[in-house]
């Protein structure tokens, strides 16, 4: 219904006015969507994925080959420094990853003949083998031959053998915890060279040795005469800043 009507404004003139109801009755209500029933759902047949699979991707023209691209390190691999590695034993599994660091040379603390696969990995890759064979010994108080251990130096000392890795004996991972502190003897040598204190070289030799850590191999750190092998040369990070006089 509309009303109408004229108002006179200030001026003498008229204004219309219009007024316009709107009907207050709803309007009809939007009758809802149907009830979703799903015993009518049908399921595919194959799973859906978001992520394609090696056969359905049309772009992968190769079979997927299980473990293929994956670079496996070896129990207990790190960097000593520029060029050294320490390591437990590598197996076949760690190929892969060691051809990643382009060694030279390898050197064994173990006296086992070196296994033939081990050989042919050698020798595929141009690696010099190094063996020491350092006898395990799980007497508290047993001498580390430390003819050994220098003549081992000397061959961690020469940047012509790097990259070198040094690794422990081959076995399972608590064999290799038995013979991680040669290795960690080794190091600790190592350290002494970079003038580490004490303190610092024990913390590095427990982390690596666990529950392996003897006392007398701390010892023989300690007791180790560096000054024979100070003029080897050598491309440590802190020899370098022992050359320019940063090092106390």
């Amino acid at each position: 219904m509309k009303l109408e009507h004229q108002k006179e404004s200030a001026h003498g003139d008229y204004e219309m006015c219009r007024t316009i109801e709107v009907d207050p009755s709803p309007s009809p209500a939007t009758p809802p969507p149907p009830a979703f029933d799903c015993r009518h759902l049908t399921l595919p047949e194959k799973p859906i994925s978001a992520v394609p699979t090696a056969e359905e991707d049309d772009c992968d023209s190769g079979e997927l080959v299980e473990g293929e691209g994956l670079f496996i390190p070896p129990l207990n691999f790190s960097m000593v420094d520029n060029g050294i590695f320490r390591s437990g034993f590598p197996d076949s599994a760690n190929f892969s990853f060691l051809q990643t660091l382009g060694l030279r040379s390898i050197i064994g603390l173990c006296p086992e003949p070196y296994p033939d696969i081990n050989m042919e990995f050698l020798k595929s890759n141009g690696i010099r083998l190094f063996q020491f064979g350092i006898e395990s010994n799980k007497e508290p108080f047993v001498n580390i031959p430390e003819d050994t251990i220098r003549e081992a130096l000397q061959v961690v000392l020469d940047v012509k053998n790097h990259p070198v890795l040094i690794h422990c004996k081959r076995g399972k991972m608590v064999t290799c915890f038995d013979w991680q502190h040669r290795t960690g003897c080794l190091v600790g040598c190592i350290r002494k060279l970079q003038r580490w204190c004490l303190s610092s070289v024990f913390d590095e030799y427990q982390r690596f040795a666990a529950a392996k850590a003897r006392v007398s191999d701390q010892r023989f750190m300690e007791l180790f005469d560096v000054s024979s092998l100070k003029h080897q040369p050598m491309s440590f990070s802190c020899s370098k800043k022992c050359n320019n006089n940063q090092c106390s």
